[in-house]
């Protein structure tokens, strides 16, 4: 009795439960149109505040046009654009600026850009800046990093929107070799206290110098260096490496890939923090050691670059003095250049 009485019950809960589904889907699908009616009436401005808290927010991607890269076509036959180690060479004609610069807009990248305006080297800083904001990575956010002993002779110059300038004292030394090295020291500090939370690369220039042409995203990656001007085309026995055995800047003469310039090296905030905390500790070591590496700290950042391949290099595009080197047809572009200048009467 008792099994027959529970399975006529476990029957009827059997023949009730579509009629139970069919009634809550009715009362829900009212329930929702009366909903959806609500916020339709509202406008569309609460509707649309679900739908931004539901998807996440992404940059708007423009439709772009340009013309097709040629597998089999070099962009230049003239000069060499790879590195045995995959990394790009950038010279004028093997990049496409308006793809690169849509890239890095998506990813809503800031630049630093680091320079050293110690002592009479001050004078050199409104030049510097005023034509940075012309040639500049131009269109992205950039924060200069000016490093001085003078604050109150910092210029006031217009910058662009989403730019900005930001002065940070530092000591002066009484030979210029020591403000040259100690810059890899400042750096190296203040990526660590500063730049890591506010950039995203880093970009170290010399502050003798002016930009004459565009200067971009193009240069950025994880970690790059500049070809010297004057080494670009020399075989690696005649690079001013530091030859001494006694330096944590040596070179064997049988080792090396290019002469890098000092002035025009850069990379994410982490890796130039690595470089320059690297270059500054083997400088130390040098001091201790009773020797001082014969280009100070760009023979530290040869040796640095030869251990640690830059992931892009740049052309002599970016670092040119054309007052003594004039203007070879293999430059299309010169857009960093060295401002003429009686070295011995500034550095003094």
């Amino acid at each position: 009795m008792n099994l027959r009485g529970g399975s006529k019950c476990y029957s009827l809960h059997i023949g009730i439960l579509p009629f139970i589904v069919l009634v809550l889907v009715f009362f829900g699908y009212g329930f929702l149109s009366h909903r959806i009616q609500v916020l339709g009436n509202s406008g569309g401005e609460t509707c649309m505040a679900i739908r931004q808290l539901d998807v996440p927010e992404v940059a708007t991607v423009s439709r772009m046009a340009y013309p097709q890269s040629k597998v089999l076509t070099s962009t230049r036959k003239d000069v060499l654009v790879l590195t045995p180690w995959l990394a790009p060479i950038i010279w004028e004609g093997t990049f496409n600026i308006d793809i690169l610069n849509e890239q890095f807009r998506i990813q809503n990248t800031t630049i630093g850009l680091t320079v050293f305006a110690i002592k009479k080297y001050v004078v050199f800083l409104k030049l510097f800046l005023e034509t940075a904001e012309q040639h500049f990575m131009v269109g992205h956010k950039v924060i200069y990093y000016v490093f001085t002993d003078r604050p109150a002779d910092v210029p006031q110059v217009p910058l662009a929107a989403g730019r900005r300038l930001v002065v940070l004292t530092v000591r002066n030394y009484t030979r210029w070799q020591d403000v040259s090295m100690h810059r890899m020291e400042m750096i190296s500090l203040f990526s660590e206290r500063r730049f890591l939370h506010e950039v995203d690369y880093l970009v170290c220039a010399d502050v003798d110098m002016k930009f004459s042409d565009h200067v971009g995203v193009e240069i950025l990656s994880a970690l790059f260096g500049t070809l010297h001007p004057g080494f670009y085309g020399s075989s690696r026995e005649a690079f001013t490496y530091e030859r001494r055995p006694k330096s944590q800047a040596y070179i064997p003469r049988d080792e090396g890939d290019f002469y890098y310039a000092g002035g025009f090296f850069g990379g994410s905030v982490v890796e130039v923090h690595h470089l320059t905390k690297a270059c500054h500790e083997a400088m130390v070591e040098d001091q201790a050691n009773g020797i001082e590496a014969v280009w100070h700290d760009e023979s530290h950042l040869n040796k640095y670059l030869l251990y640690h391949k830059p992931t892009k290099v740049l052309s002599p595009e970016y670092v040119w003095d054309q007052k003594l080197l004039g203007w070879p047809s293999i430059m299309k572009k010169l857009r960093y250049v060295a401002v003429p200048k009686n070295h011995q009467k500034i550095r003094n």
